[in-house]
């Protein structure tokens, strides 16, 4: 029994060290994921699904809202219809090009963190490398510049369905019923220039605006937009979140650049230095 104990009490700290090793390389591997980046990619990705997603199928019901209820001639709406499937056929440009771009930034954080994180190492950041950084800071401040135009665009819809909801809430009132016609409450989607003026009907009144109010279509497109426009609103953040992270990723680039280029004049001054004092104590024995 003794023998049996005394294996069992030396295999214990081999065990511990083959833990404490997987541990330890756990914690090292963990330390080099950028977190910034990680969540800044989650936020555009969840922002530009939304947004594309919602948009487009938000898209399609007012279409169809447009077709059924202010515009029954076909020629009169024939360029919004133009228009929006021109707009669809943008969203899935959006949508795959900013997948691909925040894979490549997210793969641009994991480059910029080992850059880092060896910056006294034998690690050295090149010239190269540091301009791609530059240039996806650049073109990250342009992309989040006309996001913000998308995000005050994609207002514009969530604008025009409050005022018909709103109006349709004034309808269904019974203050409205008591004190006016319900048939003098209408909304006129011409004024908005979705549709010229010469099309028939054009606008909405009494109950059929409160029939087009209680569609499913109604409502789905009305909270579609409101998604869609937090979905760019979530966007924008993200970007401004990835132009901070590589603006900081930039600036410890280029310090790392700086020291490296430090130490290698440091360690050619200490040769130097070396070989002068060896080169004098050869000519010192040379006399003696």
């Amino acid at each position: 029994m003794k023998p049996a104990m005394e294996t069992a009490v030396e295999e214990n700290p081999e065990q511990s060290q083959e833990k404490k090793g997987c541990f330890e390389c756990c914690i090292k591997c963990l330390g080099g994921v950028p977190y910034a980046s990680l969540v800044a990619t989650i936020l555009c990705f969840s922002g530009v699904a939304l947004f594309c997603g919602c948009g487009h199928v938000a898209l399609t019901g007012t279409v169809s809202i447009l077709e059924n209820h202010f515009s029954k001639t076909v020629s009169d709406h024939a360029l919004l219809t133009e228009v929006v499937q021109l707009m669809q056929y943008i969203i899935y440009g959006i949508a795959s090009f900013f997948f691909l771009y925040g894979i490549i930034l997210l793969a641009e954080g994991f480059y910029t963190t080992s850059a880092v994180k060896e910056l006294h190492s034998e690690f050295k950041t090149t010239a190269c490398g540091r301009c791609i950084s530059g240039m996806f800071v650049f073109l990250t401040y342009v992309l989040g510049v006309a996001w913000l135009g998308v995000f005050g665009f994609s207002a514009v819809p969530v604008f025009l369905f409050y005022n018909m909801w709103s109006t349709c809430q004034v309808l269904n009132s019974p203050m409205a019923n008591m004190t006016s016609s319900i048939e003098s409450i209408c909304v006129d989607v011409r004024q908005y220039g979705i549709i010229p003026w010469n099309a028939a009907p054009g606008k909405a009144c009494g109950a059929v605006l409160g029939e087009i109010c209680n569609t499913s279509e109604f409502y789905l497109s009305y909270h579609l937009y409101i998604v869609a426009c937090a979905g760019a609103g979530a966007t924008v953040i993200a970007l401004i979140h990835f132009l901070m992270i590589l603006s900081a990723n930039w600036a410890y680039l280029k310090d790392a650049s700086h020291m490296h280029v430090y130490q290698d004049i440091k360690m050619k001054e200490e040769q130097e230095l070396q070989d002068i004092q060896s080169r004098s104590k050869e000519q010192l024995s040379s006399y003696t």
